[in-house]
C-alpha cells in the first residue's frame, strides 16, 4: 500500500511537533516519550515535543540526551507496557513529566532460597 505524500509528510518524524500536530489539537491527552542515552530501559514522558521546561535540571543531566521514541495517545487506552496509565496521566498533569525506570533486577538467589527453604 502506498501512502500519499501529504500523509507521509504529516507523520514523518520532522513534522511531529506536539504543539502543532493535528492530533494534538484535539482534546485528547497525548504524550511524547523519550529514551535515555545514559540509562538503559529508562524513559521520560512529557506533554510536548522537546519541551523539558518542567523537568528538573538534575534529572535531565542524569537522563542524558533524550532520544525521541514515540508520540502516544493516552485517552481511550486501558494500559501501557511499562507504566501505570493513571500514574502517567496524573504526573503529566501535576508535574509536567513522568519518569519510567527499568524494573528491578531479579534476585534469583532469593527466589531459589524462598522456594527451596534456607539451608
Amino acid at each position: 500500500m502506498r501512502y500519499s505524500e501529504e500523509y507521509q509528510a504529516c507523520y514523518s518524524q520532522e513534522y511531529i511537533e506536539a504543539s502543532n500536530h493535528p492530533l494534538i489539537q484535539s482534546k485528547n491527552m497525548f504524550c511524547v516519550i523519550y529514551r535515555s542515552t545514559s540509562r538503559d530501559q529508562t524513559y521520560l514522558y512529557v506533554e510536548k515535543k522537546d519541551d523539558f521546561s518542567r523537568v528538573p535540571e538534575e534529572l535531565m543531566k542524569s537522563f542524558g540526551r533524550p532520544q525521541l521514541a514515540m508520540l502516544l495517545p493516552l485517552d481511550g487506552r486501558k494500559k501501557l507496557a511499562g507504566a501505570d496509565l493513571e500514574k502517567v496521566k496524573k504526573a503529566l498533569t501535576d508535574q509536567g513529566y513522568y519518569l519510567q525506570l527499568p524494573p528491578p533486577p531479579e534476585n534469583l538467589l532469593k527466589q531459589h532460597l524462598e522456594v527451596n527453604g534456607k539451608k
